[in-house]
């Protein structure tokens, strides 16, 4: 093996480890993942529904409603802190509902 061949094999090496540990210590929030976040959506502002007094994006009529969503950046949805003690939820609430 000559040396300039050695030399670019162990660079390209080097760039596959770099890619991959960079890979690896990405956080999901970082890459654009995102989850459904419940009750944390101003009154019209959800991404979609969940229950009565929704159908799609838009048509929550509560704020911070309980069963309604919108995507947030995954990891962060039970720890948003909200108005009132409320906090986010990955799963249907039963507060604010519509009346």
């Amino acid at each position: 093996m000559s040396k300039k061949v050695a030399t670019s094999a162990i660079v390209a090496g080097a760039v596959a480890a770099a890619v991959t540990m960079v890979a690896h210590t990405t956080p999901a929030s970082a890459a654009g993942a995102k989850e459904k976040c419940f009750g944390v959506a101003l009154a019209g502002k959800n991404d979609c529904a969940a229950g009565a007094g929704t159908t799609c994006a838009g048509t929550s009529t509560v704020d911070y409603q309980g069963n309604a969503w919108s995507l947030v950046d995954a990891g962060t949805c039970t720890t948003m802190e909200l108005p009132g003690g409320r906090m986010g939820s990955l799963s249907e609430l039963e507060r604010d509902l519509p009346t």
